[in-house]
Parts: C-alpha cells; structure tokens; sequence
C-alpha cells in the first residue's frame, strides 16, 4: 500500500494553522517570531504545559478534543492567576503515522476554543515525534500591573475554595482503564459518559478570573489533585491547609460512585487532571467572592480554611512528601484526620 501524501510543514501551516492566527502580533504566521505589546497598564502571565499521548490523553482520543485539551490546561492557570488569556504559541510534534482528518479535527479544536476563550494562535513549531502526538502550549494572558494572584498568598484565618466538582476526572480515567467499574458503581449511562467526558476534556475556570483578582489572596488550579496541589499552596505560604472531606463538592456521578465504593475518597481527593481553581480568601471577602463567582455562572464551594504555620515546618520551598503531611489535614465526619495514603499525580 502507498504511505498516505500529507502535506509539507509549510503546507501544514498555512492550511490548518495560519487561519487561527487572527491576532496582527502573529504576522499571520509570516516571521520567526510574533511582537505583542502589552495592554497599557497590565503584567503579562506567561504559561507552558505540555501533554503527550499515553501520559495525558489516550492514543485513540479525537484529536479535536486533545487539541481543546492542551489548550484548556493552560488557561486554568492563567484563570487561577486571575489573569485574562490574550494568546498562545503551540509547538506540535506529530507522529510519523499522522492524518490529515486528524489534523483537521486538531485545527477545529483550536478554533472552536479560540472562539469560545478569545484568543489567538501567535506563532510556534512543528515537528516529528519518534513516538506518540505530544503537544506544547505557552499561553499568555494580562492581569493589572503587580497584581497576579499567587499561591503563596494564603494567610491564616482565609477561607479555602474550589471550583466546580472534584473527583470526577480520576473516575473517568478509572472507567476507560476499567469500564466494568461503571455497573459496579451503579452508574446510568448519562452518569458514565459525564465521568469520561470530564476526563477527556476539562472546564477551565476562566469566568472565574474577575472573582479571583478582585478578593483571592492565594489561588492555583488543581492539576495533580487536591492533596498535593493543597500542599503546594501551604508551603508555598508559609500555612497549614484544613480540608473538611465532607465539604468537597462532587458531581451526582461521584456521589453514587462514592456511595457504592467509599474506597474511592482517596481517588477523589488525590487525582489529578480537575483543573478546578483552589482559592484562598480572606473571611471578610468571602461574601463579595461567591457574588462575583455566581456572576460568572462559575459554582464555589467553602471546603476547608488556613491555618497557621505546622508545627517544626521547613521552608516554604519544601517539597518533601513529610512536609507535605504537615501542611495538610485531611478531616471527616467526627471532625477528626482522615489518612487518604496517596498524594497526588507525580511525573517523576
């Protein structure tokens, strides 16, 4: 059989990739580089993750919703930044066996989200992959100068917030590892398929960003999982985190899973890929905070509080998996700790 004709790289651009850059910082994917000017008066918020198949998305995956995903990832971050999404750089490597419908679903991702987010392809690379489809995104975004919302700036007595409903992302990877788990589970199938979709394809936060600027004093989105990235606020601020377990808001589908399994609070607590926006807000803004965040048909939800620095603490840099013990507790019904034993979603 004849290997497939696909298009040369600069075919590839100008095809799929030049009619996403619609900003003029792009030169319409002409030069070497973009040129943006910063809005007057505002800090650019700059972001890179990557995701790879096999690690983040399933080889099989529609490539519209993988794109969609990439993208997603980083404008959780810059919504937890508070920060508004001005633009992207995409560096693409594609695997030797690639598609031109699938890039045609890539493109329609980006397009669809570029449309629905408001923003722009600024530039990037494209090249081939000794293995699977991996995907880098740098995303841009402003917030007003001096302003970003860091995860470091958690104080005692704030109150702790999440976004959304936490768990279900770990569910859905759970399901498509295991798909007999949804009858054990007692799932219908509308249940089922709102556990995988929110695997496959995440909601960033990004209505969230105005709440978030006006009354967050420390704020990150949970990638790795509630455990860890909690962790990572306590020492990044110098404080203790107090999660209460019944406060984590779940969907209907994780409640009937959690209610056939309880074996599954672990999972739910400690999984990563939520990208929901943990936030801590001063008491006295908590009011003006769920306002803002119900103006933004964003749902928040009080889980826990910040407390003062554990006990014998190291540095706020610290990264031990003991350190992150003390930063975080974890408290159930009778008020008292609850051990989950996993922390979260490691690379390395």
């Amino acid at each position: 059989m004849a290997e497939p004709v696909r298009p040369s790289e600069d075919a590839l651009i100008a095809r799929w990739f030049r009619p996403l850059a619609t900003d003029p910082a792009s030169f319409r994917l002409g030069d070497d580089c973009a040129s943006l000017t910063p809005p007057p008066g505002a800090d650019l918020v700059l972001k890179t993750d990557a995701v790879a198949a096999g690690i983040h998305f399933f080889a099989d995956d529609p490539w519209d919703a993988v794109a969609a995903k990439a993208l997603r990832v980083n404008l959780s971050d810059l919504a937890a930044k508070g920060a508004r999404p001005l633009g992207y750089l995409l560096s693409l490597a594609l695997p030797a066996n690639w598609r031109v419908d699938q890039m045609e679903a890539f493109a329609a991702g980006l397009g669809a989200d570029q449309a629905r987010f408001g923003v722009a392809l600024w530039g990037g690379d494209t090249i081939r992959s000794p293995d699977g489809l991996v995907i880098s995104i740098t995303a841009i975004g402003a917030v007003p100068q001096g302003r970003m919302v860091r995860r470091g700036g958690a104080r005692p007595g704030d109150r702790l917030y999440v976004s959304g409903t936490l768990g279900d992302a770990a569910l859905g990877l759970m399901l498509r590892l295991d798909p007999d788990r949804a009858a054990a589970w007692g799932l219908t199938a509308d249940e089922r398929d709102h556990l995988l979709a929110r695997y496959l394809l995440p909601e960033p936060r990004v209505a969230l960003a105005p709440a978030i600027l006006a009354h967050a004093g420390g704020a990150m989105d949970l990638s790795d999982g509630l455990v860890i990235d909690a962790g990572r606020m306590g020492r990044s601020s110098g404080v203790s985190i107090r999660i209460d377990a019944e406060a984590v808001p779940l969907s209907p589908a994780a409640r009937r899973a959690l209610n056939r399994a309880p074996e599954l609070l672990r999972s739910i607590l400690a999984g990563g890929d939520d990208y929901e926006i943990l936030a801590a807000v001063p008491p006295e803004a908590a009011t003006a905070f769920e306002r803002a965040a119900a103006a933004g048909a964003v749902a928040v939800t009080a889980i826990g509080n910040v407390g003062t620095p554990p006990t014998g603490s190291q540095d706020a840099g610290a990264s031990g998996a003991g350190q992150q013990a003390e930063t975080v507790t974890i408290v159930g019904l009778d008020d008292r700790p609850i051990s989950i034993g996993v922390e979260g979603y490691r690379h390395f």
